[in-house]
């Protein structure tokens, strides 16, 4: 008879999955020290569910005492081309790999559930699923299951499947062996920490999320800090460039889950498409994308900063209607693209124009600070 592990690892290769481990459901003392350590620095920003849900994160057992081991599963998004070609682009827009194609949550959940309603089917047990939603430290626990290690840039890597890796997990009150933990294979490299525009990492594996694009454009409900608007060049969702560097990812093969293969018009999309975007067409564009979850005001503030950033003054038509959006994070925003893209003749009659039916604080300042 197949042991647990094998049945699990085998259902989980079946379901789609590159890779399976298994670890005791409790987090290492460094992790949680690590926490900690984020936490009192204020390296996670506005994500206060961080701090508040603190006491779960720091342990399995703490989300539910029941468990006994954590099954960590991994699956490969890496994408066929560089994803870092779209930069060069200043009128296009770039997404993030993983958010090209649908929501991984919705794709990874659905086979997670699979596989634990034929885990209690065949075995006496309890589990619950997991997929980048709840308080628990994927990350150490997958180093701990071996299937990667937590690079300097913070995120896991696989010397198998590079940086390019979604995370999942099950929790049960089966008591599996554990799979032999993997160690760091960095080395000297900091590639990653390097290649960062916004200097986010103040150390090797340390990052302030502050200054983090990703988080910056997803995260981040209101104005982008204007310091950093001008390094975030024409990333409108995501930031792939501490990933896309590592040197581990030579090792990586094209992912084939079809939930995963970029949409056609999430491949290079114009800027001035992007922005003109409402409430409904927003909806529509991104149905079943992660991208819909920042709604169409943070995205179209997002749009706004590429805009600033893309030297382009035939942009500036795309630009002017925002400049009455409902929204003072889209209005804030579309004042500092126009700020970059007209002389400060034109700006200056501009904010003649618009400055006085400014009511946000927040919006008013971006005419009076630029």
């Amino acid at each position: 008879m197949r042991s647990a592990r094998d049945f699990i690892r085998d259902l989980s290769l079946q379901q789609g999955f590159d890779a399976v481990g298994f670890a005791p459901a409790q987090s290492s003392a460094q992790a949680r020290a690590d926490l900690e350590e984020y936490l009192r620095l204020g390296h996670h920003g506005d994500m206060g569910w961080m701090q508040s849900r603190a006491v779960e994160r720091s342990n399995p057992q703490a989300l539910w005492p029941q468990a006994k081991s954590v099954i960590v599963l991994a699956m490969s998004y890496a994408p066929e081309t560089d994803p870092l070609l779209s930069l060069e682009n200043k009128s296009g827009a770039t997404i993030s790999v993983y958010a090209k194609g649908r929501d991984y949550h919705d794709v990874i959940k659905k086979r997670l559930k699979s596989i634990a309603r034929a885990l209690v089917e065949k075995f006496p047990c309890d589990v619950k699923v997991f997929v980048d939603t709840a308080p628990l430290m994927e990350k150490p626990l997958a180093q701990a299951a071996g299937l990667g290690w937590q690079g300097k840039h913070t995120n896991l890597v696989s010397r198998d499947h590079g940086s390019w890796l979604f995370l999942a997990a099950i929790l049960t009150t089966l008591d599996l062996e554990p799979s032999s933990s993997d160690t760091d294979h960095c080395g000297t490299c900091q590639r990653c920490l390097d290649v960062c525009p916004t200097k986010a990492f103040p150390a090797p594996y340390q990052l302030d999320a502050r200054r983090c694009i990703s988080y910056l454009t997803i995260e981040h409900k209101g104005p982008i800090p204007r310091e950093l608007r001008s390094l975030m060049g024409n990333r409108i969702y995501g930031c792939d460039d501490c990933l896309a560097v590592c040197p581990w990812n030579k090792f990586a093969v094209a992912s084939q889950q079809a939930a995963f293969q970029p949409r056609e018009e999430l491949k290079a999309p114009r800027l001035a498409d992007l922005a003109g975007l409402n409430d409904e067409s927003f909806r529509a564009l991104f149905k079943q994308s992660p991208v819909k979850r920042i709604g169409r005001d943070r995205f179209v503030r997002n749009v706004l900063i590429a805009i600033g950033n893309a030297a382009n003054q035939d942009l500036m038509e795309n630009v002017r209607p925002l400049l009455n959006d409902q929204a003072s994070i889209v209005r804030g925003a579309a004042i500092w693209a126009a700020r970059q893209l007209l002389t400060n003749e034109e700006f200056s009659q501009l904010r003649r124009e618009h400055e006085q039916n400014e009511k946000d604080q927040d919006a008013q300042s971006e005419w009076t600070d630029n």
